[in-house]
């Protein structure tokens, strides 16, 4: 496939028309998902139990449904799409290799590389670059000492995280539009912004700060083709950042929209439980699949960002993506 005729970094390295990554989130992506992010000129990426709605029996399995659905994907378009690295689980170093041999027999263009840990990843980066995928890192809690080190890795585009975001939040309390500036200052290979990015002028603010394209995961789930429960969707749309639950967890931080669960989280937080605590109340794995694709919102919570107060409609993938890059110029 050829490069795209675009002077946007982004969207040379990535070879799509619109610098707009959709982020991967855990058990709400999919091929259909992915695929209409791609259709419409972004990146779609395939996120940690993408399709499914049980959890695997083994490390085998997870790997093997996981090449199921890449290969759903290529069916629905010849387009560039990624799929999500994360070291985590009970036997990380096993799921990882099990991963990264279905990256690699398949060819997945692009690797979201996610992490948590002190380090930049910098040895999962290597072995990526050395079997020719472009690899999108993405540190939850980004410094430029992290940032540094995995552009010397070969990372080929770094993603800023702000405060601003849904899912696992960052350590740090620091805002998109503080962080962005920050790690662009920092690294010579292109930035791109994530963090409460849900319309033209969030998307707009990202270029002002230097970034070269937005990573986006809330502005993804209120989309037609997502998975997300229907009533969650409609709750999304009377949502705005003034409602949102925020509380402790492991590893750092979480928000919700209110519910049941969110609010006892919450009450357990302002009663300085631990974050151990609160975490296995939470049950992360469970109850976000509960609440955000089954729609049992009396028994789960609903992680959003605080970019919820600008979307207004459910809309396809690509009214989504031409709608913030309306002002984009390659």
């Amino acid at each position: 496939m050829e490069k795209p005729n675009n002077t946007n970094r982004v969207c040379q390295i990535l070879k799509i028309e619109k610098p707009v990554i959709q982020a991967p989130m855990f058990w709400l992506t999919d091929a259909q998902l992915v695929a209409a992010v791609s259709e419409a000129g972004g990146l779609g990426v395939l996120g940690p139990h993408a399709g499914q709605n049980s959890l695997p029996k083994n490390d085998e399995e997870k790997a093997e449904r996981m090449r199921k659905e890449i290969r759903k994907v290529k069916e629905l378009t010849s387009k560039p799409f990624g799929i999500n690295i994360f070291h985590s689980g009970q036997n990380p170093d096993i799921q990882l290799q099990l991963l990264l041999k279905v990256v690699y027999e398949e060819k997945v263009p692009v690797a979201v590389v996610a992490h948590l840990g002190p380090d930049a990843a910098e040895d999962i980066i290597t072995e990526l670059k050395a079997h020719g995928v472009t690899v999108v890192f993405r540190h939850i809690s980004i410094t430029p000492d992290l940032a540094r080190k995995a552009e010397k890795a070969g990372a080929d585009i770094i993603v800023a995280t702000g405060m601003d975001e849904g899912g696992t939040l960052p350590s740090h309390n620091i805002g998109t539009f503080s962080i962005v500036p920050l790690i662009v200052d920092s690294v010579k290979i292109p930035v791109m912004a994530a963090g409460g990015i849900t319309d033209r002028r969030t998307f707009n603010a990202s270029f002002a700060l230097g970034a070269e394209g937005v990573f986006c995961g809330t502005l993804f789930l209120a989309a037609k083709e997502a998975r997300t429960a229907q009533n969650v969707k409609e709750m999304m749309l009377k949502a705005n950042a003034t409602d949102i639950d925020f509380f402790r967890t492991t590893p750092y931080y979480y928000r919700s929209i209110p519910t049941p669960l969110s609010q006892k989280l919450v009450k357990m937080d302002n009663e300085l439980k631990t974050r151990e605590e609160i975490s296995n109340e939470m049950h992360p794995m469970r109850n976000m699949k509960f609440g955000m694709l089954d729609g049992q919102v009396d028994v789960g919570y609903i992680s959003v960002g605080l970019g919820i107060s600008m979307i207004h409609s459910i809309r396809t993938c690509k009214e989504i993506i031409d709608d913030i890059t309306q002002d984009f110029k390659p």
